[in-house]
């Protein structure tokens, strides 16, 4: 672990390799689990103004999970997440020809629908921040059904912190990554 600014960063983002393969996968992180997508505050209210600009891109079980449940849940545990279908995949979850988990809402941004790409923990994965009092952490997420993700990461020798580098950005600015880049380069 290091200290970067108010974040507490895990070796592992600049050790371990990772890029998605959804070939390989099928979006399985959107569809497996024991809950939904964890949410910022922030992102509750967002997710409420742009329901009906992204509903036509959901399915018919998303929507009435949505409807059912609301645009978010709180869960058990008090945290913030993204409503499930029966349990299962999130809400927002849609299924391309191929049967790979899509997310909708990253459907709409990418037509112009809606300046929101999507969570920002479905944007970061496979890190995962934990906000506390006076810092955050930032660790990898090891999860197995990502293995071939660390495959083609190891492959392309691409580590976790370049393949989220848009949603570090997003995160915590350009000038915090391009310390961490620093950090990775002498590491």
């Amino acid at each position: 672990m290091f200290q970067l600014r108010k974040t507490i960063v895990s070796e592992d983002i600049i050790e371990k390799d990772f890029v998605c393969n959804l070939s390989a996968c099928k979006g399985a992180c959107c569809v497996h689990g024991e809950a939904g997508a964890p949410l910022e505050k922030e992102e509750t209210k967002i997710l409420e103004e742009i329901y009906p600009k992204i509903k036509p891109f959901l399915r018919k079980e998303g929507i009435e999970a949505i409807e059912k449940q609301g645009a978010w849940i709180t869960s058990d545990l008090g945290e913030l997440e993204t409503p499930l279908v029966n349990g299962a995949e999130c809400a927002y979850v849609t299924f391309n020809e191929r049967g790979t988990a899509l997310c909708g809402i990253e459907e709409a941004y990418n037509k112009g629908i809606v300046d929101w790409k999507k969570p920002m923990s479905c944007h970061l994965y496979p890190i995962r921040v934990k906000d506390y009092n006076e810092f955050s952490a930032v660790n990898y997420h090891k999860w197995q059904i990502c293995d071939d993700a660390c495959t083609l990461g190891k492959e392309l020798q691409v580590p976790v912190y370049k393949f989220v580098k848009e949603a570090l950005i997003r995160k915590f600015g350009e000038s915090w990554y391009k310390e961490l880049e620093a950090i990775a380069n002498k590491h």
